[in-house]
């Protein structure tokens, strides 16, 4: 059934613009996507998927949006509700992905301690999915998973891999508990990552952008491992360290 709404003062416009906000996101359980490859990659899931929203003369047909409620909007409408510059004229309204279960004893699991930058976090996540990480678990501190700039640099990986909230401190204590090897990054009293061989099983944890991941934290890890820096750059990005970790350990 497609719905056509033409004011900014409908009540179902004002609910999806207060989704741009973490406090009714969590209200909710509700978030909002945009742009056509993500909400292609929502679709493949559909019991995520609540709502299409499409402005005006948005070609959409090719979509499988069958048995989801659609709205045609006005230009005005699909402005007031995105949180892009330039929308690209199609949003969804997903539900927020619940717990996953997931066997630790033999899971590749990324850790990520108090990451701010959406576009870090998403990249992040994106990476995690390439690598074939079995979860990633965010500690206290980082962004929230369903701002948009997070969701829009996951490319879609956002439903692909399990994402959760999570005690890192409990966490690392759980790996090490049943043997899992858990890798932390730091600059001092660490080991290059090359003298590391690949592992079936293990964590990686990684964290803030400007201090790095907690003391306390790396106090509980098997090693603390570090990228070596050749040219004259201070450090690394945190995403892009990330990766290069991921794919070394992973093997």
């Amino acid at each position: 059934m497609i719905t056509r709404i033409e004011s900014t003062q409908n009540p179902r416009v004002k609910q999806w613009k207060k989704l741009q906000t973490k406090k009714e996101r969590n209200k909710t359980g509700l978030f909002l996507i945009e742009g056509l490859h993500l909400i292609e990659e929502a679709l493949k899931y559909k019991a995520y998927v609540k709502e299409l929203i499409v402005r005006e003369g948005t070609e959409y047909s090719l979509l499988d949006a069958r048995d989801i409620d659609i709205f045609e909007v006005t230009e005005d409408i699909m402005n007031t509700i995105s949180d892009t510059e330039t929308p690209q004229g199609i949003a969804a309204v997903c539900g927020m992905k619940g717990p996953t279960p997931i066997n630790i004893a033999t899971a590749k699991l990324l850790l990520i301690d108090n990451v701010q930058d959406p576009g870090n976090l998403g990249t992040m996540i994106r990476t995690a999915d390439a690598v074939g990480m079995d979860a990633v678990i965010l500690g206290e501190g980082c962004v929230d998973l369903y701002n948009g700039k997070v969701i829009r640099s996951t490319q879609g990986s956002l439903f692909h891999i399990p994402i959760m909230d999570g005690n890192l401190d409990v966490w690392i204590k759980r790996l090490n508990v049943i043997g899992v090897p858990v890798f932390g990054t730091a600059l001092e009293g660490a080991r290059n990552f090359k003298e590391i061989e690949p592992h079936k099983h293990f964590a990686l944890l990684v964290g803030n952008e400007g201090n790095g991941v907690d003391p306390k934290l790396l106090k509980l890890t098997d090693e603390n491992l570090y990228i070596p820096i050749y040219g004259q750059a201070e450090s690394l990005n945190v995403s892009i360290a990330t990766g290069i970790l991921l794919y070394h350990l992973r093997g």
